[in-house]
């Protein structure tokens, strides 16, 4: 451990899952409980979902053959011109397939010490810094043991290492799991397991499906829904196997480790071939036997160098303190430093995301991360892409975790590939398309059964917002090989798609036809509320982002096709923003009454943030509107809606306001974290015990969505200028930042005091060297030339000091 470390405390063991302790290493994650009698370690696998590859592709079949298709949508767009939402809405059922996949737990790692029921429990850590979850007991004997448990990306394994000082200590170790266990094998070398997937997993919210889980029973479409898990031990104590599980006595050191191969992996990696089971488990145990084999030492080594090497040197310090170990009930939950508060929730955030998005590692964090204890979780713990997957990713690049977000890449290209035969088979469209959820799989169909509302289950502008972060990842690393190679294959067939969805309004201008505003409803001239409408003001912001960043890429890379064209003669034709007549930004083409004035969903303001359309220097009455909308909303009520709107006060510069919701957001759920609350946002949410937030259920986006909002209020460079404390708190006189990344290959370094800056550093990671660096503070602003690979200080007067040095 280093000085300069961030922990997180707890007393005693966790004896609820959402007290535990999370560790990961972008494909395994864990919940480490500890406990100095029966200790448990929750395991999840990233590639371990509900499903087959196939999936997709035959409910894409089963909607056509029920009658959707273009037919169909000129029906439903008929109904909408002639003024019947309601007809448009039924007819609008046809094109629902039925669910995206489950992600599911996959297996618990039981440790019970002999004697350890009457041992005296010394307490529980969380490093955010150098991800090692440790806790301590003493046995009556007199013998302490120390353990530690962390979750290897080098070996990609899970590791839990006891070391007992004093005498030694005899032990059982049990491997299970809440799946269909089809193999079991144990022997003093270790333990084999082998699970077989269910096929099919319907989310909780369908309680019509008569089998929730149903198993393969063997391959099904060419796939093997198969796992395997391999537990492997290196100790000085005698390991003899006893019913499937291991006992070892007399030692005092015990490694444990557990490794995972799944047939989802091959299939996420696009390996040639399918694995046998009995490769799976070879796979497996070996992968547990060479990370053993290592010890302990080099094994550790090799983990803080690897994720304090990701974590890097990005920080961000509100107020005096940061290194310490803090317990959380008392100096978080029940403390008055909120100081504090925001520089431990900013890590973890950072810590949560490099813990659980990994490059090659396996698919991206979902609404759980990659932490999940339940068969059927919350909103089957997926991809919903109507904002909560995005927000994963919000703080990706400006925390300085760029290669994070590698792997939502990678899930969008799985994405478009199905994207594209449900833009043409549904909609007779070109590209690419995607609604409001997907899975490891790239589900692109709308959801819902045929009984979703359309509300939320007809939404075509799910690939219109994740295709953002592609562009943003380029505006960051300035990465061309990046933007020739995978942002303009996506980029451009989400043009194609849009250029097709869009029809004439019949006034010169273009229309979405239908198209609803994520999750609201207005209310119609009868007062019935409906959903379904014509350009909504989300769709026109979200459309236009994609082709400005379309065309602006195909100058960037020399590139001239008929798709740029189109793009120009359709950009000017999309419907600008307009204020309501009671002065707020308006969330319909036409200024219709919402159904819930106060509704958690924001989705016309994601031209505010993220997309950066409105600004309070260039639209500034817009940005007045889009303020009294906020004000109109009010505050709550879960994290994720907290988290927007916090980033989104950041935005619009209100300081004030923004630090009143991360009050709000940050205090201790006041309910029963089992129970899950109205989606309505009627029941506040909050933090549960070891951090999460939740409403609940928890859901791990308004996590990282508190760390991109913190940010956006310390530091924003979306308008090309580097602009420092743009909506900084009075209340939080005192800070530091160091090297949070900016648009255009830069990182920042500087302190403040007093609410006042003190001074910043400019370094050029990447990008232009000629081009000029614009950083403003409060009212002045300076341009100047930053080198690649040069650091570049400013005073407080934003005046230079000395010359570049290397960086």
């Amino acid at each position: 451990m280093n000085p300069t470390d961030l922990l997180l405390g707890w007393p005693a063991p966790a004896a609820a899952w959402n007290e535990a302790a999370p560790v990961g290493n972008g494909r395994l994650g864990a919940m480490v409980f500890g406990g100095a009698h029966r200790a448990r370690v929750q395991i999840n696998d990233s590639t371990v979902w509900s499903g087959t590859p196939a999936g997709p592709a035959r409910a894409l079949a089963d909607v056509v053959a029920a009658g959707a298709g273009p037919e169909r949508l000129a029906e439903v767009r008929a109904a909408l011109r002639a003024g019947d939402p309601h007809r448009a809405e039924e007819l609008l059922m046809a094109f629902e397939g039925p669910y995206s996949q489950e992600y599911l737990p996959y297996a618990d790692l039981w440790l019970t010490v002999s004697g350890g029921a009457d041992a005296t429990y010394r307490g529980r850590t969380l490093n955010l810094d150098n991800g090692l979850a440790e806790d301590a007991f003493e046995l009556a004997s007199g013998t302490v043991v120390h353990r530690r448990t962390w979750a290897d990306a080098g070996t990609g394994t899970l590791c839990t290492d006891l070391v007992a000082q004093g005498g030694s200590l005899d032990l059982r170790l049990e491997l299970t799991s809440p799946l269909k266990e089809v193999h079991r094998a144990a022997d003093a070398n270790g333990v084999v397991l082998g699970v077989e997937i269910p096929v099919d997993g319907a989310p909780a919210h369908e309680p019509g499906v008569q089998e929730p889980l149903r198993y393969g029973d063997g391959p099904v479409d060419g796939y093997d829904p198969f796992g395997a898990l391999a537990l492997r031990v290196d100790t000085d104590g005698e390991v003899t196997a006893d019913a499937g599980r291991l006992r070892v006595t007399g030692a005092t050191r015990l490694l444990a480790v557990v490794a995972s191969s799944t047939a989802a992996l091959r299939h996420w990696r696009g390996l040639a071939g399918a694995a046998d089971r009995a490769g799976h488990l070879d796979t497996a145990a070996s992968s547990a036997a060479r990370a053993a084999e290592r010890g302990t030492g080099e094994l550790l080594k090799g983990h803080e160098n690897d994720l304090r090497g990701l974590l890097g040197g990005t920080s961000l310090r509100i107020g005096p303190r940061r290194s310490g170990t803090y317990d959380v009930a008392r100096d978080i939950l029940g403390g008055d430093d909120e100081l504090l508060t925001a520089t431990v929730l900013f890590q973890l955030g950072r810590y949560l995301l490099a813990s659980a998005s990994r490059p090659q590692a396996g698919p991206p964090a979902n609404l759980q991360g990659i932490w999940n204890a339940d068969l059927r979780p919350a909103w089957s713990s997926n991809y919903t892409i109507n904002i909560n997957t995005q927000m994963n990713y919000w703080a990706a690049e400006a925390a300085g975790l760029g290669s994070c977000h590698e792997p939502l890449f990678d899930l969008l290209d799985r994405v478009a590939a199905n994207g594209r035969e449900v833009a043409r088979d549904l909609y007779g469209a070109r590209g690419w398309v995607a609604h409001h959820n997907t899975d490891m799989w790239g589900w692109a169909l709308p959801v819902g059964m045929g009984h979703g509302a359309a509300s939320w289950a007809i939404w075509q502008m799910g690939g219109a917002w994740l295709v953002q972060h592609v562009w943003d990842h380029y505006e960051f690393t300035q990465d061309s090989a990046f933007l020739r190679e995978r942002a303009w294959p996506l980029l451009s067939g989400c043009a194609e798609f849009l250029l097709d969805w869009l029809v004439d309004d019949g006034a010169g201008g273009l229309d979405t036809l239908p198209s609803t505003s994520p999750e609201n409803h207005f209310l119609t001239p009868g007062g019935a509320p409906a959903s379904v409408t014509r350009s909504t003001a989300m769709d026109m912001a979200l459309i236009r982002a994609v082709f400005e960043r379309t065309l602006r890429s195909a100058e960037l890379l020399g590139l001239g096709t008929p798709l740029t064209a189109r793009i120009g003669e359709a950009l000017p034709k999309l419907h600008p923003p307009r204020i309501a007549a009671g002065g707020w930004l308006q969330e319909w083409a036409e200024d219709l009454p919402e159904q819930d004035p106060h509704h958690r969903h924001l989705s016309h303001m994601v031209t505010v943030h993220p997309l950066g359309r409105i600004d309070p220097d260039a639209t500034p009455e817009l940005a007045a509107a889009a303020t009294a909308l906020l004000d109109r909303r009010g505050p709550g009520a879960m994290g994720w809606s907290w988290a927007w709107k916090m980033a989104l006060r950041a935005r619009l510069r209100d300081a004030a306001a923004a630090r009143s919701l991360f009050d709000e957001a940050t205090r201790p759920l006041a309910g029963d974290p089992g129970t899950d609350a109205p989606v309505d946002g009627s029941q506040w949410g909050g933090l549960l015990p070891n951090l999460f937030s939740t409403h609940p259920p928890f859901q791990i986006d308004g996590n990282y969505g508190f760390t991109a909002a913190l940010t956006e209020m310390v530091l924003q460079s979306h308008t090309g200028t580097v602009h420092l404390l743009p909506a900084l708190p009075s209340g939080w006189p005192d800070g530091q930042a160091a090297d949070l990344r900016c648009r255009g290959g830069l990182g920042a370094d500087f302190t403040w005091r007093d609410g006042e800056l003190t001074a910043v550093t400019i370094r050029r990671h990447t990008g232009d060297d000629a081009a000029p660096v614009r950083v403003r503070h409060r009212d002045r602003t300076v341009e100047l030339r930053v080198p690649a690979g040069t650091a570049v200080t400013l005073g407080a007067d934003l005046r230079q000091h000395g010359e570049g040095r290397p960086c």
